[in-house]
């Protein structure tokens, strides 16, 4: 099996020695993603929900980079530096996904701290 790297200008580059996303075989998996908006380089976190919002669009990017929607991905991981910012998280990140016929597994940690100083980063495994 080859392993193909998905990058997109649509969503920020790297910031350390890792892929935006890797695809191997039908499995598609998306690094970290913080809210970095990708035409400036700037963090985008005047609240939590502009930041949450932002870290979506970065994913989705990279999904349709991929040929990879919402409803394809199979497992996220949250990482929160604060578990009392998961109900608005997850409101955004909910939304993404729409039909709740489609929610992916999922486990939502808290951690000392995230690059950038971000408030939440996602991870995605996605599948066709």
């Amino acid at each position: 099996m080859t392993n193909q790297i998905i990058k997109t200008t649509k969503a920020p580059a790297p910031i350390g020695p890792y892929s935006q996303a890797v695809k191997a075989g039908n499995f598609l998996f998306i690094s970290g993603q913080v809210a970095i908006e990708p035409s400036t380089g700037d963090m985008k976190n005047t609240s939590l929900q502009e930041e949450a919002v932002q870290v979506m669009k970065n994913l989705s990017a990279i999904l349709t980079e991929a040929g990879y929607g919402f409803s394809d991905v199979v497992k996220t991981t949250i990482f929160l530096n604060d578990m009392g910012l998961f109900a608005e998280v997850n409101e955004v990140y909910s939304r993404s996904f729409g039909d709740a016929s489609v929610f992916p597994a999922r486990e939502t940690v808290a951690v000392k701290g995230l690059p950038k100083n971000a408030q939440v980063e996602i991870s995605m495994i996605a599948c066709k």
